[in-house]
């Protein structure tokens, strides 16, 4: 038990991955009287522009791109009532494979002891008790997520402050769902090819290698309207498709694999703060 207030620290990669990921959790521990810490690494400037416009089409600008999203994230905060956000503000460096991993200045280039140093001063200020990030292939295999695993697990090294520490995941059989629900809403969606089926298959968890199990049903309205806060990209934001209630039956369950406890918690469990309280 501390004598301090609790805090939460997520680590993200763009503006909208925190409603994504843990807009769950952000609300509920917000709710519990937690202090919540977001730090979202770079400036979102690889999304949609306004009225949908690509990165690379005429048009695009991502100077402007990253300003709109930066209201955006402000606004999703707000939602989720967000104690204190904190912004890294690195370029975007947009999907594997774009041109603009390789941009100077973009959060793929950036040496990870640089990205770690500025989060693990933010780790030294706020003193979170639990840190929330992406695991080692960030999820899906994306260069922003993965940077933000890497300087996320180095600042920990550097401070060696925190009780608590969470992987973002997703068991199998909810992925399976999600599939299911996919194919529901866009019934002309044609089936995946074996190897791009077999990469999918892959994405998540067994079930029973999930540790922490965490019901943010009474937050999931809270959450989608985190979601729907980042309006210039609904066109990638499959879950406000299917509607509230669809969406709070689906996502009212957030998961996590427990990497670092100092408490001595049991798993399975169904608290990021279990131990602490």
């Amino acid at each position: 038990m501390i004598d301090r207030p609790l805090t939460l620290m997520a680590v993200h990669a763009h503006p909208d991955d925190e409603a994504t990921g843990t807009g769950g959790v952000l609300a509920r521990y917000a709710a519990e009287g937690i202090r919540t810490v977001l730090v979202t690494c770079t400036d979102g400037g690889c999304g949609d522009g306004p009225g949908g416009v690509k990165p690379g089409d005429p048009g695009h600008d991502p100077a402007a791109v990253a300003l709109m999203r930066r209201q955006e994230l402000k606004a999703s905060c707000d939602v989720l009532k967000v104690s204190d956000l904190e912004l890294l503000d690195y370029a975007d460096s947009g999907m594997i494979g774009w041109p603009s991993n390789g941009a100077p200045g973009s959060f793929w280039q950036t040496p990870v002891e640089e990205g770690a140093a500025r989060l693990a001063e933010l780790m030294r200020h706020y003193r979170p008790d639990v840190v929330v990030t992406y695991d080692e292939n960030g999820f899906y295999g994306h260069p922003d997520h993965i940077q933000a695993h890497r300087i996320t697990m180095a600042a920990l090294e550097m401070t060696a402050l925190t009780p608590k520490v969470y992987w973002t995941t997703m068991p199998r059989s909810m992925m399976q769902r999600f599939g299911e629900t996919m194919r529901e809403f866009h019934e002309d969606m044609p089936e995946p090819d074996p190897a791009e089926a077999a990469a999918m298959a892959e994405i998540g968890l067994p079930d029973d290698e999930i540790t922490t199990w965490v019901d943010t049903t009474a937050f999931s309205g809270q959450k989608f309207d985190a979601l729907a806060a980042h309006a210039s990209q609904g066109e990638n934001i499959f879950f406000l498709k299917m509607g509230k209630e669809r969406f709070g039956e689906l996502m009212g369950m957030e998961t996590f694999v427990r990497v670092k406890d100092a408490t001595g918690a049991a798993v399975p469990e169904n608290d990021l703060f279990a131990g602490l309280r």
